[in-house]
């Protein structure tokens, strides 16, 4: 007797999004869109939505929402944000004062974790002494990371615990930068598997509220090592998508590889978080001269042109990605020589094509932008960091004094032809993509704005070109497209376009470009669905009430 011909597996639902606002280059006035599996089948108008319309599809009814692509995170750090999101943060901090009582209020008897302090922005910048956050934690090991996470404040007992009192970055008091920082830091990040899988969901649940569909993890040796990397790649379904990298010195082509096969995985490049040099809120940023509240220091260069060089020939060879991070202007000096050399060892075409990227770059002048452009260097930076510090009396301006005015040029790096994708750096800034699309169209230099549509694209489709993803429809929806995307409800829709250096803002549809967000209206648009690859990862009880 014949055996009977296996049931076919059940076929994804379709689904038909109607009523709304759909961000397509394929239509302009698109008001609805179908999804089919994984794939976007269809995007159109209201009438054909009626006439196509059936019992086989979900339909949901947008009410007037916008659909549009998935954000892309183009840099992050998963476990450093889910560790700061469930433990004590402290950007509303505004003494020492209050930061040990917040300390003391930590309750059970474990190591006092927390994140987001920043001096400069305290009445009385004076930081508590170790003995101080002893006492407040009842002798439990403290660490609070500053809110760019290059230095920290420790209590006596895990400086004593980890040893750094011998390391170069220990100065005696309870804040502690380079080696001794990261040796802290090490100590507390040591924790279960298990543990660590929390923190990672705990990241990507709220990347997925808030409409991002993919995360470019930043691992480095220094950072959370290379299991935390694996863990962090394993993250392949009912989560925003994962681009990983590492961030680890390469000194030849075999070597470069061997980084890589080491993860059994698709990690996308040696580039991330391999420091030139550090930030500019601990004074680590290297400096051609001295900070302006510190003019004795000019910050730390962590890796010399030749180990640079050497990186980013390898990685040429290889034909993969290579790039460090890199913030002050003689750490981006560093990394351009680095380019230069390499080009001489291995030919510029090789290192154009390997389509390298740098992280923050957040110190250029015009002949930095020039080279950054001559070698298709992608810039990976950080809108929310302007929004942050940028302006009169702002961090950048207490660091850095006249120079801050030429910070993070994103309309000079556009206007040259430099790629650039933007991220948050979380958790150094809260995952909020339109607080960041905002940010570049706010920028507190008037010459460096950028057109909505710009800061759109450069968190949307320019993530994924720039971790070189394989699809090249990825970040668009249109027909034959992934189907990732997100739902927002919306206040008010408007076309922004540039008029000279004056942004101006559109209802008029004529302009056939598609329609975004206002952002000027105090408030961000609200998420009400992320879908990934056709697979729903967040969704609002408002979107099918």
């Amino acid at each position: 007797m014949s055996q009977p011909e296996p049931l076919p597996a059940p076929r994804a639902k379709t689904v038909l999004y109607r009523n709304g606002s759909v961000y397509t280059a394929a239509d302009p006035f698109a008001t609805a869109m179908v999804v089919d599996g994984g794939t976007v089948a269809w995007v159109g108008s209201e009438q054909a939505a009626t006439s196509i319309a059936d019992s086989s599809m979900e339909i949901i009814d947008l009410r007037g929402a916008l659909v549009a692509p998935g954000f892309v995170d183009s840099h992050i750090h998963l476990t450093e944000t889910g560790i700061a999101l469930d433990s004590l943060r402290l950007g509303g901090i505004r003494s020492a004062r209050e930061l040990l009582d917040a300390v003391a209020a930590v309750p059970g008897d474990g190591p006092v974790l927390g994140h987001g302090w920043d001096e400069t922005a305290w009445p009385d910048s004076s930081l508590p002494t170790a003995a101080e956050l002893e006492r407040a934690s009842a002798g439990r090991p403290v660490y609070l990371s500053r809110v760019d996470v290059h230095s920290a404040l420790i209590s006596e007992s895990l400086a004593d615990a980890v040893g750094v009192r011998q390391l170069d970055g220990f100065d005696g008091g309870a804040r502690v930068r380079r080696a001794a920082h990261t040796a802290a830091r090490q100590a507390t990040r040591r924790q279960p598997e298990e543990a660590l899988k929390r923190h990672q969901a705990r990241a990507l649940t709220e990347a997925a509220a808030n409409g991002y569909v993919a995360v470019a993890e930043m691992g480095s040796p220094h950072i959370g090592g290379a299991e935390d990397l694996r863990l962090a790649g394993a993250w392949n379904s009912g989560t925003p998508e994962v681009l990983p990298y590492w961030g680890e010195l390469a000194s030849s082509e075999e070597h470069a590889r061997s980084l890589l096969d080491q993860f059994g995985f698709g990690v996308r490049g040696l580039a991330g978080d391999l420091n030139i040099d550090g930030s500019v809120g601990s004074r680590t940023a290297a400096l051609r001269s001295g900070y302006s509240d510190a003019p004795e220091e000019q910050g730390s260069l962590y890796l010399s042109v030749d180990e640079a060089a050497a990186h980013l020939a390898a990685c040429s060879l290889a034909g993969v990605q290579g790039g460090f991070h890199v913030i002050g202007d003689a750490g981006l000096d560093a990394a351009l020589a680095a380019l230069e050399l390499a080009a001489k060892e291995v030919g510029e075409q090789r290192v154009r094509a390997a389509g390298h990227r740098f992280e923050h770059v957040e110190m250029v002048d015009s002949a930095a932008v020039e080279v950054l452009s001559r070698y298709a260097v992608t810039v990976s930076a950080q809108p929310s960091f302007d929004a942050a510090w940028g302006g009169p009396g702002g961090l950048y301006e207490q660091r850095l004094g006249k120079r801050s005015r030429s910070m993070n040029p994103f309309a000079t790096l556009y206007a040259a032809g430099v790629p650039v994708c933007f991220g948050s750096d979380s958790p150094v800034t809260p995952l909020r993509p339109w607080s960041s699309v905002r940010a570049c169209l706010e920028h507190y230099n008037e010459d460096e704005r950028i057109s909505a549509r710009a800061a759109f694209l450069g968190h949307t489709r320019a993530g994924w070109r720039a971790a070189k993803y394989a699809d090249p429809m990825a970040g668009q929806l249109v027909p034959g497209a992934p189907a990732s995307f997100a739902v927002w409800e919306v206040e008010e829709l408007m076309v922004q376009v540039a008029d000279g250096r004056v942004q101006s803002w559109s209802t008029d549809p004529r302009a056939r470009t598609p329609l975004l967000p206002a952002l000027d209206t105090g408030s961000d648009p609200m998420c009400l669905q992320t879908v990934r690859n056709g697979v729903e990862l967040y969704a609002s009880p408002a979107l099918r009430s």
